[in-house]
């Protein structure tokens, strides 16, 4: 038997219409960006021109870009300094170059999701957008005073 028995074409066409359509908005007209979404996609080496991507990647890679900055935030301000003194990381080498990697691994999961973001139109990309690059440039500024360090007790 056919499921859409007494249901009219037009409303079997639109409910497939929902269900294929783009991932953004439930139109079918191309997808319009400004101006400056166009130069952040490129900034992130993005497609210009591609259709908005899954909103679900963006939020997943959200979440996962938070639970590394969580884990980074507490590896770096809680565990390395009680274990600093156990393990004699003070005034040596392995503490700064701790610090500049879990700084690098936190820069790479807020581009990603950066990325994600930019690449679905999600409505808060431009809001995570000022968090995340507010982060990112204070990792740059605490990487800066990691590898003064370095440099200083070479």
């Amino acid at each position: 038997m056919d499921s859409t028995a007494g249901v009219s074409e037009s409303a079997v066409a639109e409910s497939e219409r929902v269900l294929t359509g783009p991932c953004i908005g439930g139109h079918d007209e191309p997808h319009q960006r400004s101006a400056a979404d166009i130069l952040m996609r490129k900034f992130l080496r993005l497609p210009v021109d591609a259709p908005p991507t899954s909103v679900f990647g963006a939020e997943d890679a959200f979440g996962k870009s938070i639970a590394i900055s969580a884990i980074r935030c507490t590896f770096t301000y809680i565990v390395l300094p009680l274990l600093a003194p156990i393990l004699n990381l003070t005034g040596t080498v392995a503490a700064p170059v701790i610090g500049i990697a879990l700084g690098l691994v936190s820069m790479v999961a807020i581009t990603f999701s950066m990325r994600r973001f930019f690449a679905s139109d999600h409505k808060w990309r431009w809001g995570y957008s000022i968090i995340g690059g507010s982060i990112f440039v204070m990792l740059i500024v605490m990487m800066v005073i990691d590898l003064r360090s370095l440099v200083v007790s070479a």
